[in-house]
Formats: C-alpha cells, sequence, structure tokens
C-alpha cells in the first residue's frame, strides 16, 4: 500500500511493488513522480528525509538527506548586505545543496531491490511524455509568471487543471541519474548550473560530499504505542514531546470534547516554545525529550486555561508518502521545497527549481543555528513511524505543513489510539495550528507567547470554548491545506488500512 498526494505516484509505487520491489522501492518511485508531478512542493532542488521500518530490528531506520550549506557562507557578508532576517527567495544564502538525489541513492543503496531504471520508469515517462497537472499544481503556477526558465508550465499561458505538462530536461535528468548515480547529478549539468547560481556560495568540491547520513532515531512511548521521529536538526523532537507531554494528561476519548483540543494545543505549546533556541544539526535529541526536561511542561498545562510560558504563514511546501509491502517493511518518507517553489530559482539547463531550507538558519550569530559554512539548517520535517510495544509495524504517519507539522501529526496520533478513529476518519477530522501573527509558516515560535490557535471550520460553540480557555481563535475555512497534507497507514494483524490527505484533489491511495 502507498499513499501520497498524487494518485499518479502512488500508483507508480503500487506498481514497483507488483514487479516484485519492497517498500523503499515503492518510495523512491512515489518520490520521483512527485519530483515531476508536484515541483512546486517538492523536487530533485530539495531535501529528503525517512524512517525504514525492518521487521525484526530492533528500531527504524533514519535517513538525514538535508543538504548543508555552502562552503562560501559569510555570515558577515550577508550583515553588510542589509540581511537582517535571512533571505527568502532568489537569493544563494537560502539555498542548501539539495540532499533529495542522495536520499533517495542512500535509500535504494541499503534496501533498494529493484534497479533504478525500473524504480524511475514512470516519473521519467510522466515527466518526458506529459502529465496532466493538478488543480494545486496549476494554482501555484501563478507565482511562476515572471520566473526566469519556467517555461514548461506556460506553453499556452497559464496552464489550466488537466493541461499535460512535459518537463523533459527533468526526465533526462532522471534518466541519467539511474546510469550515471550520483556523479550524474552533482557532477553533471545541474552541479555546473548550481556552482554557476550560488556565484562563490558554494564549489564543486562542496557538491562532492554526500548530503545523506544514516543516523539514530528518537522515540517515546505513549498512547501505549512506540512513536519515532528523526533527531535533529529535524524538529522531530517536537512530533515525541508532544505526545509525551499529552500522554501525562487525561485526554478525553471524544474528539469532538473542546478539551481534546485544548489539552493536545497547550502539550504542543508547551513542546515547541522555545525550539528557536534549543534546535541546531548538534542539538543533543536525547536531551529534548529528557522526562526531567519535560515534566515541568507538563505540571504547567491546566485543564481550566491557558499556559503561561516561562520567561528568560505561507504554508510550508513539502510532501509526505509511505509505503507498506507484504514483508511489513515501512517506510516514512517526506521531501521538499520548504516554501511554495522553494527559492523561486530554476536552473537553465535542466529546468529544476531549488529549494530554500536556507530560511532555517539565523543571521544571529549568537545563536547556535547561525548561518554559516557547512551547516545544515534546522528542518521542519518530521515523519514518524509508530510500532506496537513488541516492536511490530504499527502505523506510518507524517503531513506537510512548516511549524505546524508536529501539531498535525500530534492530532492524527490521538485520534488514532485516543479517540479510536480509523485512518480515514482522523484525516478527514478538522485540526488546530498555531501560527505567528504575521506568519511565513516557519516563524511560529519567533514569538511564542503571541502565537494564535487556528481552527479549520467554523464550530462557533468549539470556538467560543477555546477562548473561553484563553486561547485567541482565529477560523479559517474548512479542508484548507494550511492545516497539512498528511497521509495514514495502520498494521492491524494481516490487515493494512490506509488513507490520503482528503485537503488534496489529486491524492490517492494505491495497493493491490
Amino acid at each position: 500500500m502507498v499513499c501520497s498526494i498524487d494518485h499518479l505516484a502512488s500508483s507508480a509505487g503500487v506498481s514497483v511493488l507488483r514487479k516484485g520491489g519492497n517498500a523503499a522501492d515503492a518510495a523512491i518511485a512515489t518520490s520521483a513522480v512527485l519530483a515531476v508531478t508536484s515541483q512546486h512542493m517538492c523536487g530533485v532542488g530539495g531535501d529528503l528525509w525517512a524512517l525504514v521500518h525492518v521487521p525484526g530490528e530492533p528500531r527504524p531506520f533514519a535517513l538525514n538527506a538535508s543538504g548543508r550549506s555552502g562552503s562560501g557562507a559569510d555570515l558577515d557578508n550577508l550583515h553588510e548586505d542589509g540581511f537582517k532576517e535571512m533571505p527568502f527567495h532568489k537569493d544563494p544564502r537560502s539555498v542548501t545543496i539539495p540532499g533529495c538525489v542522495d536520499g533517495w541513492l542512500a535509500l535504494h543503496q541499503r534496501f533498494g531491490r529493484l534497479p533504478l531504471d525500473q524504480i524511475f520508469a514512470d516519473a521519467i515517462d510522466l515527466a518526458i511524455q506529459g502529465f496532466p497537472i493538478s488543480a494545486e499544481c496549476a494554482q501555484a503556477t501563478k507565482l511562476l509568471e515572471h520566473i526566469d526558465n519556467t517555461e514548461d508550465y506556460f506553453i499556452n499561458g497559464l496552464p489550466q487543471t488537466g493541461e499535460l505538462i512535459r518537463r523533459s530536461s527533468l526526465g533526462e535528468t532522471l534518466e541519467g541519474i539511474t546510469h550515471g548515480g550520483r556523479e550524474a547529478f552533482y557532477g553533471g549539468a545541474f552541479g555546473e548550473e548550481f556552482v554557476a547560481f550560488g556565484d562563490g556560495e558554494y564549489t564543486s568540491e562542496d557538491l562532492q560530499d554526500i548530503q545523506a547520513d544514516w543516523v539514530e532515531p528518537l522515540a517515546v512511548e505513549a498512547f501505549g504505542q512506540r512513536i519515532w521521529s528523526l533527531p535533529p536538526n529535524s524538529q522531530g523532537y517536537l512530533c515525541l514531546s508532544s505526545a509525551w507531554i499529552a500522554n501525562q494528561l487525561e485526554i478525553p476519548a471524544d474528539s469532538s470534547d473542546p478539551l481534546f483540543w485544548h489539552l493536545l494545543a497547550e502539550a504542543s505549546l508547551q513542546a515547541g516554545f522555545d525550539r528557536p533556541d534549543v534546535l541546531h544539526q548538534d542539538a543533543d535529541g536525547d536531551w529534548l525529550l529528557d522526562p526531567e526536561r519535560l515534566q515541568p511542561r507538563v505540571s504547567a498545562i491546566s485543564p481550566l486555561h491557558t499556559s503561561r510560558l516561562p520567561t528568560g504563514v505561507n504554508d510550508g511546501d513539502t510532501i509526505y508518502l509511505n509505503a507498506v509491502d507484504a514483508d511489513r517493511m515501512g517506510v516514512s518518507l517526506i521531501q521538499s521545497n520548504a516554501s511554495g517553489w522553494g527559492a523561486l530559482v530554476f536552473l537553465p539547463n535542466p529546468r529544476i527549481s531549488l529549494h530554500n531550507r536556507g530560511i532555517g538558519f539565523s543571521p544571529n550569530p549568537d545563536s547556535p543555528a547561525a548561518y554559516g559554512p557547512r551547516k545544515r539548517p534546522p528542518h521542519t520535517l518530521a515523519p514518524t513511524v509508530v510500532e506496537n510495544l513488541d516492536g511490530t509495524l504499527r502505523s506510518l504517519v507524517g503531513t506537510m505543513g512548516g511549524d505546524s507539522q508536529p501539531q498535525v501529526v500530534l492530532q492524527l496520533l490521538a485520534r488514532l489510539f485516543v479517540a479510536g478513529e480509523d485512518p480515514g476518519q482522523a484525516l478527514a477530522a478538522p485540526r488546530w495550528r498555531f501560527a505567528a501573527s504575521s506568519s511565513n509558516g516557519f516563524n511560529t515560535w519567533a514569538e511564542p507567547t503571541e502565537v494564535i490557535l487556528e481552527i479549520e471550520g467554523q464550530d462557533l460553540s468549539l470556538i467560543t470554548n477555546l477562548e473561553r480557555l484563553g486561547h485567541i481563535v482565529n477560523s479559517l475555512p474548512a479542508n484548507n491545506s494550511a492545516f497539512g497534507h498528511a497521509h495514514i497507514i495502520s498494521v492491524e494483524g494481516n490487515v493494512l488500512s490506509g488513507a490520503a490527505e482528503p485537503r488534496v484533489t489529486a491524492s490517492g491511495t494505491a495497493s493491490y
């Protein structure tokens, strides 16, 4: 079974399973198709993270394929150019070396069963022969009207939903990777164009360094399960710490109860408010999850009112996918541009867009996440694997959504394991998220005492009750992509149940 935001991608993953591939092969195939059909959210110019559950292994395998800044990254130059915040668009300093391709290759080298030409076949075919553009991608192309090297999307002006789009240079790039591996990408035309774009930010030697590393995952026990996520520089610790905090509270089993919403929101607030101070590439994940650190945050939460914090959004554009094979190998994978179309830069040849994950760095020289050479920025990507306490696979859960990813994951976990909802019910239910008063999707915790609780839908009774508890509430329309694109696959005995995000028109679950 495979779930993703695009039924074409999910079908490609299942096609690989039918050919004898495993869940890792299926995840790579799905990811590659998404890099073609959903380039407004992800692509070969972005980053990738994954958790791989292998039956019988004591813990999932964790892959960090988030790229590093170039050797030319210079904080003093940033300040001399007048930047008080990291540049968001059209600037090499917002672009770290893309890790997606290294991530695919690392995943394939360790777990792959089929050759890459079979795994990439559907993605290459869709890129060269064309794919019907989704409503979401067609809408997003409005941002590209004045961006160079985006002609593929504007053959007949702004594309209409369902119009056939061809990305031949991207297809040729994928073909090159199948034959020449990473050198064909990082040492080929892409690498040359990338270094030229950087204008001293990166060197060809920087691109020789592999951007993918196998790392130790983090885990907590909560809701009767063992929940795994990724270590820093990922914010995966927030999925885990908020779940651990919530597990210490008396969460109602009725998900319509305002207290269900209030306590989960408070758990997320207490887990996340100090993220800018503690999340960086060298952060100690075990310390971030230490019960001695988290217990005072539990004690600060009241069922009667919002908590006091200690003193002294453009939506995130990311895709999440998951895959489970017949042997119950499970892959929870996420890849991203950061914001929509990333840095709003398309290289001339191949016409590949670049992400803007460099926005996670801090321009403050005293910050542990200060911008500098050969560093990984703090990352919002946080896929999860849920195991039964005996180590067998229970669920794969994840979402896009920038800063709100851990908040959405917490809600889905609580709906699955506290409220007893099935994947379809959990995904269809309305959600909440925290947002800054002036949000770009990545600055939620810049002023944690001023965050707003945004709620999907118009339930006036719920809003009134949350406001009585002290929340500042803003209601947004239902079925809003601002609340994430999530997918769930759950395992119960010999039965797989899965659901893809209903907030995306092209999303789909495929199985056989």
